[in-house]
């Protein structure tokens, strides 16, 4: 067992937070499925019916991870992440939530051409040129696959108006 170091993260305090959120996420998958009908009519079950029960068996696998990460616990003290380990995770993660805000204000093209820029570029130090071609290679096959193949149109911003992209 690893000892507890201030500016860390337990185990335990991981896998409840982790318990209540898909708990949460099954409450949505449940409420989102009843909204839809989840009775039975003439033509079969409704939209709604089988994904609600895999929404209770979200929660019900939640709610037993929860109930065995506070009665069952053989992993007290234990470190879940520390300030060390962090620092790698949350370059990681920050470039994501990045990546969503960029492209909920300038759309997924947009948001995913800077996206891979940046990460080859800081994150896999490929020189800026090879980073450009990737990035806008992948958003070209990215338009060419989904709104041009399968006719799903993406979520666009300003770029691709200003482009006639519509």
């Amino acid at each position: 067992m690893a000892e507890f170091e201030k500016g860390s993260v337990s185990r335990k305090t991981m896998e409840v937070v982790t318990a209540v959120l898909t708990a949460g996420a099954g409450l949505a998958v449940c409420y989102g499925s009843w909204r839809s009908g989840i009775g039975w009519s003439e033509t079969g079950p409704g939209a709604g019916y089988f994904p609600f029960y895999i929404g209770v068996l979200i929660i019900l696998g939640s709610l037993v991870t929860l109930l065995r990460s506070l009665f069952l616990s053989h992993h007290d003290g234990e470190v879940f992440i520390d300030v060390e380990r962090a620092k790698p995770v949350l370059g990681f993660f920050l470039p994501i939530v990045a990546f969503i805000v960029v492209s909920l204000f300038l759309g997924l093209y947009v948001g995913t051409a800077l996206y891979i820029f940046a990460s080859m570029k800081w994150q896999g130090s490929y020189r800026w040129w090879i980073s450009v071609v990737s990035a806008l290679a992948v958003t070209a096959l990215f338009y060419l696959v989904f709104e041009i193949g399968f006719q799903v149109p993406l979520l666009k911003g300003p770029v691709e108006s200003w482009l006639g992209i519509y």
